[in-house]
């Protein structure tokens, strides 16, 4: 697989991202069965704690994240991406993080996904709304 395919697998991810899912759809066409998710406050999950968690921020933001990426790096098995995401909380409090992702790539798809980003604003912003974000999911599902 050419670096430029692996460049844009690592664009759909984030661009699922931005939208607040990583729906089945991607997964199925972008990502294998058996993905796994890591993330600096919360070290290795399964895929569908990976997705509740990308859904989760979404109901935590009045509105999309905008990615942007500065950087994407691809060898052998993998893509380094570095990210800067900026949106709105629910609070109305303005939210922009800064990430380092390592994708891992199999078979043309992403097998796993490695989150490094700034806890001490994660903390800050994002865990006081976590409880009302996941009752927001739990009454829309």
């Amino acid at each position: 697989m050419s670096h430029q395919a692996h460049h844009q697998l690592a664009r759909d991810f984030f661009a699922a991202v931005a939208a607040g899912d990583l729906p089945d759809a991607l997964l199925t066409a972008d990502m294998t069965a058996d993905m796994t998710g890591w993330i600096t406050t919360g070290g290795t999950m399964d895929k569908a704690r990976y997705q509740y968690l990308i859904r989760l921020l979404a109901a935590m933001c009045d509105g999309p994240l905008r990615f942007t990426i500065h950087a994407l790096t691809a060898e052998d098995d993998r893509v380094v991406a570095e990210v800067e995401s900026e949106g709105r909380l629910i609070d109305g409090a303005a939210y922009r993080q800064t990430y380092v992702f390592v994708l891992r790539i199999r078979d043309g798809r992403i097998a796993a996904v490695a989150e490094h980003y700034n806890a001490l604003v994660a903390q800050e912003k994002l865990v006081p709304l976590m409880a009302a974000a996941a009752r927001k999911l739990e009454r829309d599902a």
